[in-house]
């Protein structure tokens, strides 16, 4: 006997008859059986996992992407395409999810986690058509690309929350675990991805998503359910509005911050970049003023009230900051010395970055769901605050490293960061989403992304800025005396010597012989002979001139994170202990939070 044609559907229909059998089985009156739960883990893990990988697999895919439109990413004029091809999406995913989060609790979070899934699916498919080249093609896949972070900042908003809605506490650190591992794991996977499909089409890098995201989104509108009643509200658009723009224009700033501006290295003397930071700053100020004030705040400020929610965010905050810069400068440590030096040829150097960076991943997946079990026993501080001491001892062992290291020991030190990483991110996370009443849940685990994609974005700025800083006293003389030594002209290396570190950097990030670089553009290395060509652009000549300016500068940035991890740490310790927060309705002033275990 065939199902029952709902009102309004054609006699006969069989899509209206399965289009009424599938609203009737989803009816929020009807509750979800007990494997539901793990439906939901497995659907959002794919969400999150899709979306932080998307964030960083352009990354190591940069150069075939700048080929395949045609343009040359290092041109001086090009630079600004190459950082918000990264920043893009980082920035989006920073500004939005709260806003989006406190949707979620208005509208339903599931509703608004699948409209995210199939925003970011169209994206996708976009920014593998691309039909333009040169600086159209990138204005193409950066403005595609801000498109799928908004999607993508849909399902990281709404994640965490449908999570801590459908495991009881006693699984909920399991559970949140196995998310926030997988989301972190995925910054990482998606290095290894690009360098793959990169090698096949730069469109392939793009061509992954999709099939994921098509059905990711098909599987979610089928399957996940809302499981809490949304909570009536106004959307404040003053305070989104002073947000956005504030963190907005407190990011470009730093995004340009990072790039020479007249004779000097970075661009922190820059009058637009000084306006747009203090002006970012102003903004964010009158933010939390706003929010002070309005009956219905976009950034529940009454949340901080409550020890855990704030310690954690606060730990959360420092610990991407830290995390965000060892996976930079991994990548150039590799990219730029160690793999040339170990026979492997430029072009070939993302793609091995990648793969040589595997131990870090291994131990987020390792300890994350692990920790995340244990401390639903025993409490999220004690693995929280162990996991960011681990970090910081890992930070310390790859400072006492030499620039050449052997790679067993190396693989060990992010092992053991990645372990400490997973033992501090599934409890935190836990511990954060747990300490809020239920009806709070979306805007908070916004609040929680934000830091966590604010501290990844300020990364780039803080650690790039930083690593100049410490090659900018010393490199351009190594450079000159480097290069005169091997027959290129005095006025040449002078040249060489004198343009801005970052484009160096650069050259290395995205796998290119960067002596190649300095001087193709004015035909230096046909003026040379061809012994002395092959020794300039060969795997070892670059990499051991620059070892010594570069473990400066890279002695700087681990010390730095270092001393971030410990930072988080202490944080982290005083977070104190706890259960979680009554699940029954209750203003944010008044957030009660149960007594330490």
């Amino acid at each position: 006997m065939s199902a029952p044609t709902p009102p309004g559907a054609p006699a006969g229909s069989r899509f209206g008859s399965w289009a009424g059998a599938l609203r009737s089985a989803r009816r929020r009156d009807t509750p979800p059986g007990p494997g539901y739960k793990w439906v939901a883990l497995s659907n959002t893990t794919l969400g999150v996992l899709i979306a932080t990988m998307d964030a960083s697999i352009v990354i190591i895919s940069l150069p075939a992407i700048f080929r395949g439109i045609g343009l040359d990413p290092l041109a001086p004029g090009n630079i600004g395409y190459l950082l918000w091809m990264i920043l893009g999406y980082l920035l989006v995913s920073a500004v939005l999810v709260v806003v989006l989060g406190r949707l979620g609790d208005m509208f339903g979070r599931v509703r608004i986690y699948n409209l995210g899934f199939l925003i970011f699916a169209c994206a996708s498919v976009a920014l593998s058509l691309d039909p333009f080249r040169a600086g159209g093609g990138a204005l193409w896949l950066i403005l595609w690309r801000i498109v799928q972070a908004f999607g993508g900042s849909m399902l990281t908003a709404n994640s965490a929350a449908i999570l801590t809605d459908a495991f009881p506490a006693r699984q909920r650190g399991t559970a949140l675990g196995i998310n926030q591992i997988t989301a972190l794991a995925g910054q990482f996977l998606g290095l290894l991805a690009g360098g793959l499909l990169a090698v096949v089409d730069w469109r392939a890098v793009f061509w992954v998503s999709v099939p994921v995201s098509i059905t990711g989104t098909v599987w979610s509108y089928l399957s996940l359910r809302e499981t809490s009643t949304g909570r009536p509200g106004r959307i404040d658009w003053l305070g989104n509005l002073t947000f956005a723009v504030g963190a907005g224009v407190l990011l470009a700033g730093i995004t340009y911050g990072i790039q020479p501006y007249g004779g000097s290295a970075t661009g922190w003397g820059n009058p637009w970049v000084l306006g747009g930071l203090v002006g970012g700053a102003v903004l964010l100020l009158a933010f939390c003023f706003i929010e002070t004030r309005v009956a219905e705040p976009m950034f529940d400020l009454a949340l901080f009230r409550v020890r855990a929610f704030a310690a954690g965010n606060l730990a959360a905050l420092l610990t991407a900051i830290a995390r965000g810069g060892l996976q930079f400068m991994l990548i150039i440590w590799l990219q730029g010395i160690w793999l040339p030096l170990h026979g492997y040829d430029f072009e070939d150097t993302p793609l091995w970055a990648g793969v040589f960076m595997l131990p870090l991943t291994l131990g987020f997946l390792v300890a994350g769901p692990v920790s995340g079990y244990l401390s639903d026993r025993f409490g999220a501080r004690l693995f929280s605050t162990a996991g960011l001491v681990v970090v910081a001892l890992s930070f310390l062992g790859l400072l006492a490293l030499p620039v050449d290291f052997d790679y067993g020991l190396f693989a060990a030190l992010l092992l053991l960061n990645g372990l400490g990483q997973g033992m501090f991110s599934a409890p935190n996370t836990s511990s954060i989403m747990g300490s809020v009443p239920a009806e709070y849940r979306g805007v908070a685990s916004g609040m929680r992304s934000t830091f966590q994609n604010s501290g990844t974005a300020l990364s780039i700025g803080v650690f790039f800025s930083l690593m100049v800083s410490g090659l900018a006293s010393s490199l351009p003389d190594t450079l000159r005396n480097g290069l005169t030594a091997h027959g290129v002209p005095a006025g040449s290396a002078a040249h060489a010597a004198s343009l801005p570190p970052v484009s160096t950097l650069f050259a290395t990030f995205l796998g290119n012989n960067p002596v190649q670089h300095l001087l193709s553009a004015e035909g230096v290395l046909d003026r040379v002979s061809a012994a002395q060509r092959s020794v300039l652009t060969g795997h070892t000549f670059f990499p051991r001139l620059v070892s010594g300016p570069f473990h400066h500068g890279l002695g700087i940035v681990f010390g730095v994170a270092a001393g971030m991890a410990l930072v988080s740490a202490v944080a982290s310790a005083l977070r104190g202990g706890h259960r979680g927060a009554e699940d029954r309705p209750s203003p944010a002033a008044q957030v009660t939070v149960r007594s330490e275990r």
